[in-house]
């Protein structure tokens, strides 16, 4: 399967997510059904940013856990058989948060399909921030019509 990079317009026409909730802002690398890569510009612009931390700005984990289970629904959303479906959250396992990220950092978000089942599926999730590792762990994932949801 080729690799491929997804700019805004195609990352809307595979992710149901739309603003404020879509975390993605270009694909890197979609490889459907093995692995997908992608970058988040986090922006003092966010609206979480007013309450997270006042006077400390600091995007909240669970939103670079999710922008990385977007960036894993890429991967699997992109399959032929999964088109115009819903990939909805499972589980986490082994996940670390390990340094906080602020605007004006490129969030790298890598997620690679580690098995899939029917319609259950994991995968390792990576985000960095030059180059470092800020969070990572594994993700569960369940995908569904959308009239399932």
């Amino acid at each position: 399967m080729a690799e491929e990079e997804l700019d805004i317009k195609k990352i809307l026409s595979v992710l149901p997510h739309r603003y404020p909730f879509l975390l993605v802002d270009r694909l890197t690398e979609l490889v459907p059904g093995q692995k997908a890569a992608g970058i988040k510009n986090v922006s003092i612009n966010e609206p979480y940013f007013q309450g997270h931390f006042p006077g400390e700005p600091v995007m909240p984990g669970v939103l670079i856990l999710e922008a990385l289970a977007q960036v894993g629904a890429a991967a699997v959303l992109s399959m032929e058989e999964n088109a115009g479906k819903l990939a909805a959250f499972s589980g986490i396992d082994n996940f670390r948060f390990r340094q906080v990220v602020r605007p004006g950092d490129r969030l790298e978000l890598e997620v690679e399909v580690l098995k899939m089942r029917r319609s259950i599926g994991k995968g390792r999730a990576e985000a960095k921030v030059d180059g470092k590792t800020v969070a990572s762990g594994e993700l569960w994932f369940a995908i569904m019509d959308r009239d399932q949801a």
